[in-house]
């Protein structure tokens, strides 16, 4: 009977020694973040309940809505939908990457994104969801406020011109985010050569 080598853990893995008291605590601060990702869930069920209600209302009211009103409805339902998202993406991204693993893999319904997620990863994310929810809101604006001198929509040129403004900046900062990560990518690259 061979005796089977025995394998020892790589060192990462070995316990070093117990932690000292503050850096348990400081190392178990992480789980006072259980609580905000539980109330994101609440705001997730808060969102499916206005879903449930702009899609009765479109619903009920589709044969007397005209095609803009149709428009602006299902606007509203995309932009229900794209902030769950978002909500989604910080509660599973947020979750795994500051708190614990969620320990998914080989689970069919594991999101393909949370493989790879850290914290530049869930960043660059977030920013591309708030600009598509920007876009949506700002369709929105642009389609509601069809006649600006009316005054019906309730817009003036200055608000609409601020909302452009925002959009951009949101843009910009995103850009800005993707560029200072792909050049700290860089970096960590060159230094591991």
């Amino acid at each position: 009977m061979s005796a089977e080598p025995e394998t020892t853990p790589p060192s990462r893995f070995l316990p070093s020694r117990r932690l000292r008291a503050l850096p348990m605590i400081i190392f178990g601060s992480r789980w006072l973040q259980l609580p905000l990702y539980l109330g994101l869930i609440v705001a997730q069920c808060v969102y499916i309940a206005l879903f449930v209600k702009e899609l009765w209302h479109l619903s009920w009211h589709a044969l007397d809505f005209s095609e803009q009103q149709i428009m602006m409805s299902v606007l509203a339902l995309i932009d229900v939908v794209m902030i769950s998202n978002l909500l989604v993406m910080v509660i599973v991204g947020g979750y795994e990457t500051f708190v614990s693993r969620l320990d998914l893999q080989g689970h069919p319904d594991e999101p393909e994104w949370l493989g790879h997620v850290n914290a530049s990863v869930l960043k660059i994310k977030l920013a591309m969801a708030i600009i598509g929810i920007s876009s949506i809101a700002l369709l929105r604006t642009f389609i509601e406020a069809g006649n600006l001198g009316s005054g019906r929509a309730g817009y003036t040129e200055q608000g609409v011109m601020w909302q452009v403004i925002i959009h951009i900046t949101f843009i910009v900062s995103a850009i800005g985010i993707a560029y200072v990560d792909r050049l700290s990518d860089r970096e960590t690259r060159h230094h591991a050569e």
